[in-house]
């Protein structure tokens, strides 16, 4: 397993062309799951775990690696599966979301590879909110789901959006203010919107770039000035059909959309995001979640552009 990351930092150039590479691994069965590979910091062999008491079931214990504690999770238990036996191929995929290290307990890890945002589908209608996918996509002619994997870490590690002293935010002329959050995850799309609620601001929510751009052209079709009545757009940047980068450059390259703000928002941090953010001028990127500092960076946008 050694090796199979190590090409990684040659990659980030496949996301500004709305490209991604994902890992492909298998739980209980021969069902084919996905996380891209922009979350993942190592894959390794089990190693000897600590078991937590009174911690969430999914939770098989915690791992000290490269002398940092890392907690491990049994992916199959946390999507509702039955948990994995213990093997000692098992191996761990360590992972970073939201400002946070990781991992997950997989059974078997098969391979990257490299696809285009376009083949990458949202969860069919009807697999209902239970369920653990992000989006689908066919490899191979073989159905392989991407987990939601904010909605895992939600379940068991627990996600607070009280902000404590919420100011309530109103345009200039005293008008409600009104974003577009897009957002393949319906964990972080609620958790942006019950953010916006708590600051008096009411959104449109859409799950991909593609589904926004439609929205966004449709009032431009209308003879609607966007700009005037989409105060923000905060979009995820990992989706299916569209990532958030092409849709902020198909924003920036339409006269009738151009002037629009953007917040691109991601679970993955970094240098590498803030500064494709610059090379598709967005307005802002932030990590998610953090809901102070999401409420705080809304506002100071907002007064910077003179929404406020």
């Amino acid at each position: 397993m050694a090796g199979i990351l190590e090409q990684v930092d040659k990659r980030t150039n496949l996301v500004g062309e709305n490209r991604l590479e994902i890992l492909l691994f298998r739980l209980n069965g021969q069902q084919t799951f996905a996380i891209n590979v922009f979350k993942i910091q190592e894959v390794l062999t089990c190693p000897r775990l600590t078991i937590l008491p009174q911690s969430h079931s999914a939770m098989r214990g915690v791992a000290t690696i490269r002398n940092k504690t890392i907690p491990v999770i049994d992916l199959a238990a946390a999507i509702g599966q039955r948990p994995l036996e213990n093997n000692p191929d098992n191996l761990i995929i360590i992972t970073e979301y939201n400002g946070t290290v990781q991992a997950f307990l997989v059974k078997a890890v098969e391979r990257i590879v490299n696809m285009n945002w376009e083949d990458i589908k949202s969860p069919p209608n009807g697999v209902g909110r239970n369920n653990y996918m992000t989006a689908v996509t066919e490899i191979d002619e073989r159905l392989v789901e991407v987990i939601d994997v904010e909605k895992v870490l939600a379940e068991i590690m627990g996600v607070d959006v009280h902000l404590e002293n919420a100011e309530q935010l109103v345009g200039k002329d005293g008008n409600t203010l009104k974003f577009l959050v897009v957002d393949d995850s319906l964990v972080a799309r609620n958790q942006v919107q019950r953010t916006l609620e708590q600051i008096g601001i009411e959104s449109i929510v859409t799950t991909t770039g593609k589904e926004a751009l439609d929205i966004l052209k449709s009032m431009a079709a209308e003879g609607i000035d966007v700009a005037q009545n989409i105060n923000l757009v905060i979009s995820d940047i990992e989706m299916p059909v569209m990532d958030g980068y092409t849709l902020t450059s198909e924003i920036r390259t339409d006269d009738r959309l151009k002037n629009l703000n953007i917040m691109l928002h991601s679970s993955l941090s970094g240098g590498f995001n803030e500064n494709m953010t610059k090379k598709v001028k967005a307005d802002k990127f932030i990590p998610k979640f953090h809901v102070e500092k999401l409420a705080e960076d809304i506002k100071a946008l907002l007064i910077e552009k003179g929404e406020i």
